[in-house]
């Protein structure tokens, strides 16, 4: 959520920077100072009409303690009749509050002067490419018929269970699945990321902290019951270990990384580009979480989108990194990269992660602070990154990787899996 205070003092370069998004910024800014400036006139009003009720309290006393009762009934007549009117400032204070705050929720993160205006992903930038696109033998399919001829994704048994996104790992599908996690967890450590294991389910809250509500709340799956979420992501909760939380600037950065499986409705999503692991309703995910000082985070996610390229490189995929344009990137974003690889048998790019610098605009909600140097507290920045999300993954190393034998696994994975084929 952007600052009240930054808005007031930096107003056209944030209409500038919402611009980049193809939103009317001077607008939105004008709004919000509109509404600030409401809100301000009324709490002066209001401080102005307790002085004043202050002052004829005393005067009131003064009067009844020498004997002049006809006066301080007049006056306890007036103090009356300011009591009622602030009661009504409170309440007008109150709604304007709650209404600044509304729209405050509604306006994305501002982008940073380096992304790229643009509306749609056709505008991203590609920064760059890794590998060259494999040359699969004659007999190649997609993943999908990959998996039931080898029997180790059973999405028909998936829907049984559920409904439509939410596959069952068998054998060594399942092995090749854990095997994955468990090299994505072990190179997050090795890179001086603390594993968290958090929980599943998050209150609103939460939700709120992170910026997945109120704009993405249509994409969460809630547990009414218990008014209770479960994670899209697991950014959500390890950000959120350190909501309402003054870190001292010896603590920082502070890294972690997390195993979580993924709950997302992606409701509207129907047609050939959803078709087997391409789009999920769970899926399994390896998450890192950053939280920085200001004035290196953007060094911080050069540093994180180089990491995740080290994991595709390892594993052999060809990929490419894009810049996210304004108009595509996420709510809480000021800058992503995208990486996507290539889906050799559909000929394809899949997205496989997303690493975004939110600067301040979800530690303000979250009231992520350090002290600094100074003594004085000030909010960090934010970042995250996938690192990696399976499902386009496994979709990509099935395909990449079949052979008339069956299908290879990478050297780096056969530690993990025990067995160098899936035949």
């Amino acid at each position: 959520m952007l600052q009240i205070a930054n808005i007031r003092k930096n107003a056209n370069e944030l209409a500038e920077r919402l611009a980049i998004r193809g939103l009317d910024g001077q607008a939105l800014i004008a709004q919000v100072i509109e509404l600030d400036e409401r809100n301000r006139a009324k709490r002066t009003e209001m401080e102005t009409l307790q002085a004043k009720g202050n002052q004829l309290s005393s005067q009131i006393r003064d009067m009844y303690q020498s004997g002049q009762k006809d006066a301080g009934d007049a006056l306890k007549l007036e103090s009356a009749q300011i009591k009622d009117s602030l009661k009504s400032l409170e309440t007008d204070v109150e709604l304007a509050d709650k209404e600044l705050l509304q729209l405050l929720l509604t306006i994305p993160n501002t982008p940073s002067m380096e992304v790229p205006k643009g509306k749609t992903p056709e505008e991203n930038q590609e920064v760059s490419q890794w590998g060259a696109k494999p040359d699969l033998y004659d007999g190649a399919v997609p993943h999908w018929e990959l998996a039931a001829k080898y029997d180790i994704i059973d999405f028909e048994l998936g829907v049984k269970l559920t409904g439509a996104g939410f596959p069952v790992y068998k054998g060594k599908g399942a092995i090749f699945q854990r095997a994955l996690i468990q090299f994505f967890l072990n190179e997050a450590g090795k890179a001086g990321y603390m594993e968290v294991q958090p929980p599943l389910l998050v209150n609103a809250d939460s939700g709120y902290g992170t910026g997945q509500l109120p704009d993405k709340e249509g994409q969460m799956y809630h547990c009414g019951v218990d008014d209770l979420y479960l994670i899209p992501t697991a950014e959500v909760p390890i950000t959120n270990l350190y909501r309402d939380v003054i870190l001292n600037e010896s603590q920082l950065p502070i890294k972690n990384a997390g195993y979580t499986p993924c709950f997302r409705r992606e409701a509207g999503s129907y047609g050939a580009h959803v078709r087997g692991l391409n789009r999920l309703h769970q899926f399994d995910k390896v998450e890192i979480v950053q939280i920085v000082k200001p004035e290196g985070s953007y060094a911080v996610l050069e540093d994180m989108q180089n990491y995740v390229q080290g994991l595709l490189q390892k594993l052999g995929l060809h990929y490419r990194v894009l810049l996210l344009c304004g108009g595509d990137m996420g709510f809480t974003s000021a800058k992503t990269y995208d990486m996507e690889v290539w889906s050799a048998a559909q000929e394809k790019w899949l997205e496989c992660s997303s690493i975004s610098n939110f600067e301040t605009f979800q530690t303000n909600r979250l009231k992520c602070r350090y002290r600094n140097a100074e003594g004085k507290t000030e909010l960090a920045h934010s970042l995250n990154g996938s690192a990696l999300a399976l499902p386009r993954i496994v979709a990509a190393l099935l395909e990449n990787n079949q052979t008339a034998e069956g299908i290879r696994v990478p050297d780096v994975l056969v530690p993990y899996t025990g067995f160098t084929f899936i035949n």
